[in-house]
Order: C-alpha cells, then structure tokens, then sequence
C-alpha cells in the first residue's frame, strides 16, 4: 500500500512557440529509456533488479465493453520472463480511476519511470479513446504505481488534458524521464492530437497525507506544435510545424539530463516528411538549451550504438522520403549520433537497399514502423531493431518481418546484421496475410544478464488477438533457438481481438 504520500503531478509545459525549451525538463533519476547499462533502465515494478515486461493490449474486452482495452505486466527474475509472473490491469481494477467502455483504448500507448523517486519504477497507461462526459475521444492516462509487491491499482491516479476535446486523444503517447534537478523523480510527457504537456510528482501537505483523497493532479498547459516550428541550429532545411505523433527520450549530449524527442509528420505540406525535435534537459541554473529540429520520423528510439557515452537518436520513416525528398517506398531509418551539442550532424540513413541489409525495400514494407535499441550481446554497443510490419514474405502479403542491425565503434553496422520472420528457422508460427509481424519491437533483459533479449509483437496474429514473440540473446546477440510464443490468454486475459502487443514499454 502506498501510505503517506500523494501523487499530485504539477505541471510544467514546453515555450516551444518563442523557441525556446524550459529548464525543468526531464533528466534521469530512474534510468533514461535507450541506454546500454542495466542502470540506464525504468522497467522495475517491484524493484527486485530485474527488468519486467508491460504490453498493452488497447482492443482487449473488459466487462462486456470492446475495445476498452487493458495492459500486462510480466516479472523478470533471474530465469528471465515467463507468464506465471504476471498480472493483468484494466480500468475495471479495483482502485484504478474510471471504468471500462467501448473503445477506450487503455493500453494504446505505455511508458514507464519512476516518478515519486521511492526506488519502484511506475507505470503510465494511455487511454486515448476515453471520453470526459459527452467529450467524445477526448483521452486520458493513468499512473500504476510500483511498489515491493510490483504494480497494483490501489491509489492509481488519472491523468487528462487541461481542457477536454473531442478528438484530442490525449495519452496517445507517453515518455518518462528525469530532465532537470528541480525534483527527484523522473517527469512524465503525454502527447494529444496538438501538443505535449509535462507532469511532474509532489507530495501532498502533512495534513492531506494518507489520503486517497489527496491524489489530485493540477492542471497543464499546452504547446502547439502545428502552429510554429521552434528555432533550431541544426536542420536539413526550414522545420515546418508538425503533426505530432512519438516520443522518446535519452541524453544525447550526456549532460545527466535526459532530453525529450517530440516526432511526427510536416503539417504545412503535403510532403509527409517526418520530423524530430529535441528538447534538451539541463540543470535547473542553466540557460536554456536550444531547441533541435531534425529531419526523420514519425518514429523514433534512442541508445548508444557506438558506446561513446552518449545516447544516439534512431528516426524511422516508414513511408520512406529521405533527405532529399525522394521516396524510398519500403521505409526507411536515420541515425543521428550524440555530442556535445545533442544529436546533431549529418544523418545516416538505412533502408533495405544500404550494403549488407537482407532484402530489398519494396512498396508499403513499412521498414521502420518501429524501433528499438538495446545492447544485445553486452559488448557495449548498442544494436538496433527494425521493425516492417507491411513487408511481404514471399507471396504472403504483409506478414511482417524483423531486423538487427549491430552497433560499434564507428556506429550502426550491417555487419553481423540478423533478420527474423515467421517462417525463419527456429521461429514459431507461419507467415500469414495481415501478421504484421514486428508492428512492435522492444529490448529488454529480464534476467539481468547483460544481454538484451527481443520481443516482437504481431498485434494482427490469430484474427487481431495479438501474438508476442520471445528471442533470447547470447554472447553473438539475438538468436531464434528457443523462441517462443505468448498471446493474453497465457496471462488469463481476454484475447479476442484484443491486439495484444500494440503497446510495449521500452
């Protein structure tokens, strides 16, 4: 039982319109998300020193409701995950704010953090599709709280827009991360339809403590950014404003704060260019860091792929114009690499086509649809996963594929590249129309060896119940010998057309 304590999340919102970022962004108390050392990670629930696994399985039915939606957790141990660990949350769990309806959508989007610094990572849930009385759409969020005895509903607490609006989706995507050392747990960002907003933990007055009551959240501004590109000193050209759509987050200019990554596509054109703005964290008595607009997107994901200490940021296009605007239809990934300024440089761009890469890109792979990084075979080096959930195998439309790029030295390398699909040897199941095999990717090291393993999610498998597929990784990094297979009723929920894996914390 959480006891003593609030969980009231003040505000903080972004000055992107003036060009500029506040200083109370997120650094890393709990661990920035995309590093290579086993500190770098916020997946501990239970706080035991093992990674644990949090999917989210938005169509799943609860209590006669479609679509509301759920979320799993699974506990890492030293043999690693399995479903005997596990536990299953919804808004029908008893002390988690709202209930179940059509079409909430609780568990479209998941991140973790640990936001009141007690040393349990928490959990953040997206219900994009909630409606606020007749608000249609309008979307919310809930924290589970992590405590010794992993994440429970009891004391969750809601999370929603300053202003209820019909479509907004709010919680469509979240991020945690610790940006500045004006508190000691790590903030959460939570992206709607226009803008990202901030929430940061507060205990609550001595005379309020211990009290449900007391869990409130104060209410937030937002920042548009369809209306204005902020200013930047490092772009391929002009940043239009964006539609936004992603988040990730990482310390790209290992400063010791971590820097939030707000993605999506051009709004003032047709082009459906992705783009990446890096807000960058810094101490509370710093100026202010400039903004950075980069070309890429709408996906994205950080790591340090060539261990120089520095986060990287990976962009995944999978619509596939490049940086010259031509269209490389099968999808496309651009890796910028950290310094002393953030991400910046020139980017390296990756499709089917690059030199070593298994494949060719061929219209609507999607190569790209989703990102991962993670070190893989604990040489210090973080490798990266791309997801093709459109890509073709054979004459099986849109089964879906995996890659595993290695990182080095001299950064991201098709050497030793691995490619995994459901008719690879070792690999459970079959290639079928629609799998959308690898619609999710996510490293993760439940057993605290080091190696970061790979899941990867066809949320289409079995008429859209949803499939995840387990790889294991060795001293040679990932491998298919032993994989396996689990789907939400190995976990006692309901599978059908849950889309289970939709959602995977990274």
């Amino acid at each position: 039982m959480r006891k003593n304590r609030t969980a009231a999340l003040a505000a903080a919102s972004f000055l992107l319109l003036s060009g500029a970022f506040i200083a109370t962004a997120p650094s890393a108390y709990a661990g920035i998300p995309g590093g290579t050392s086993a500190n770098d990670r916020n997946t501990d629930f239970n706080g035991d020193g093992y990674d644990d696994v949090l999917v989210g399985a938005p169509g799943a039915t609860v209590g006669g409701h479609a679509g509301a939606g759920l979320v799993t957790v699974q506990y890492g141990g030293k043999s690693g995950m399995g479903t005997s660990r596990a536990a299953v949350i919804s808004q029908n769990t008893a002390g988690v704010p709202g209930s179940a309806e059509n079409g909430d959508a609780f568990g479209q989007a998941v991140a973790t953090g640990d936001l009141d610094g007690d040393g349990y990572d928490d959990a953040i849930v997206g219900s994009p599709g909630e409606d606020l009385g007749t608000v249609a759409d309008s979307g919310g969020g809930v924290v589970l709280w992590g405590t010794p005895k992993g994440l429970v509903g009891t004391e969750s607490t809601g999370l929603q827009a300053d202003e209820p609006g019909k479509g907004r989706h709010f919680g469509s995507a979240l991020a945690a991360a610790h940006f500045t050392d004006t508190t000691d747990g790590d903030l959460v960002a939570v992206l709607d339809s226009v803008g990202v907003a901030l929430f940061q933990y507060e205990a609550a007055p001595a005379a309020r403590s211990g009290s449900a009551a007391a869990k409130d959240l104060v209410r937030h501004s937002r920042t548009n950014f369809a209306d204005k590109a902020p200013k930047t000193r490092s772009a391929a050209e002009e940043p239009p404003g964006i539609n936004p759509s992603g988040l990730s987050t990482g310390d790209y200019d290992a400063n010791g704060f971590a820097d939030l990554v707000v993605s999506g596509i051009s709004a003032d054109d047709d082009s459906n260019h992705g783009w990446s703005y890096v807000l960058q964290g810094s101490a509370s008595d710093a100026d202010p860091l400039p903004v950075l607009a980069l070309r890429g997107g709408p996906v994205v994901a950080s790591g340090d792929i060539n261990g120089d200490g520095k986060d990287d940021l990976v962009t995944g296009d999978p619509q596939g114009p490049d940086e010259g605007g031509e269209s490389t239809a099968g999808g496309m990934i651009g890796v910028y690499y950290g310094s002393a300024a953030g991400p910046a440089g020139e980017v390296q761009q990756w499709t089917q086509d690059s030199p070593g890469v298994p494949g060719a890109h061929e219209r609507g792979d999607r190569w790209g649809g989703d990102l991962s990084v993670g070190d893989t075979n604990g040489d210090g080096f973080a490798d990266v996963a791309v997801g093709a959930p459109g890509e073709d195998i054979g004459t099986v439309a849109d089964a879906g594929a995996v890659w595993v790029l290695r990182g080095s030295s001299d950064g991201l390398t098709a050497a030793g590249v691995r490619d995994f699909n459901q008719n690879s040897d070792g690999v459970p199941g079959a290639a079928e129309k629609g799998d959308k095999f690898g619609a999710q990717v996510s490293f993760t090291d439940p057993n605290a060896d080091g190696r970061f393993g790979l899941l990867a999610a066809a949320p289409g498998e079995n008429a859209g119940d949803g499939i995840v597929w387990v790889f294991s990784a060795t001293s040679s990094g990932v491998t298919s010998s032993g994989s396996w297979t689990y789907g939400p009723a190995a976990l006692n929920a309901p599978a059908k057309g849950a889309h289970f894996g939709t959602a995977i914390d990274d």
